[in-house]
């Protein structure tokens, strides 16, 4: 965090819905701001997705 301005998190797509990666962006956004001392802003970013790759022959 001292270093960076971004905090991104990955989770699970079967895990955690849209609307529970909200909640869970905005939970960490507020202990970071109750715990931490940082100069500036830190941008958190929960990252849901899923991917499939096929290759073609």
């Amino acid at each position: 965090i001292q270093a960076g301005r971004e905090i991104r998190i990955m989770v699970q797509p079967d895990r955690l819905s849209d609307e529970d990666s909200v909640i869970l962006s905005r939970d960490i956004a507020r202990k970071i701001e109750k715990e931490l001392t940082y100069p500036g802003q830190i941008k958190v970013t929960v990252i849901r997705e899923m991917r499939s790759v096929e290759v073609a022959k």
